[in-house]
């Protein structure tokens, strides 16, 4: 008999823990709206332990914070990931989110916080349209020095 997808989730659990998301875990990629879950790649779909919508989840909350926008669990470490355009002046608002989800998973958070990898890089921005934040720019420093850069897709085996 197959297992179904995100029954051993780590992430439903520490969701489900998390009062300001305690009912925003959905299987697979689920909670990413519209085209963005086509801006995922992993090489085994099966290992997708589930998807939190961190973003509509605490809206209602934080309604006028810079808020990050997605959790996903893949082979049972959870990445977070925000899909957002990617030019110089959005830089300093993918920081602040940045910094708002860094927060919030400290103080409101701790068991998803503690899902995050070891030994890969936890936050990802995955770009729409066309990146035209130039290399050597101070912007990119910026987001370096955050080890954030910006990338059209998030693919898994790239990591």
């Amino acid at each position: 008999m197959r297992e179904e997808i995100g029954a051993n989730s780590l992430l439903k659990v520490a969701v489900s823990k998390t009062e300001d998301v305690k009912d925003g875990y959905r299987t697979g990629l689920n909670a990413l709206r519209g085209g963005d879950k086509h801006k995922i790649l992993v090489p085994n779909t099966r290992k997708i332990g589930g998807s939190l919508d961190i973003d509509a989840e605490t809206e209602s909350k934080y309604p006028n914070e810079n808020r990050w926008d997605y959790a996903v669990e893949y082979d049972r470490e959870t990445f977070f990931i925000e899909v957002h355009p990617a030019s110089t002046s959005e830089v300093t608002v993918v920081l602040a989110k940045l910094s708002w989800l860094r927060q919030w998973l400290r103080t409101c958070a701790p068991e998803i916080d503690k899902l995050r990898p070891e030994k890969k890089r936890a936050y990802h921005w995955v770009f729409t349209g066309r990146n035209t934040i130039l290399p050597n720019s101070r912007q990119a420093r910026m987001l370096s020095q955050n080890g954030i850069k910006p990338v059209k897709c998030w693919d898994y085996s790239q990591l």
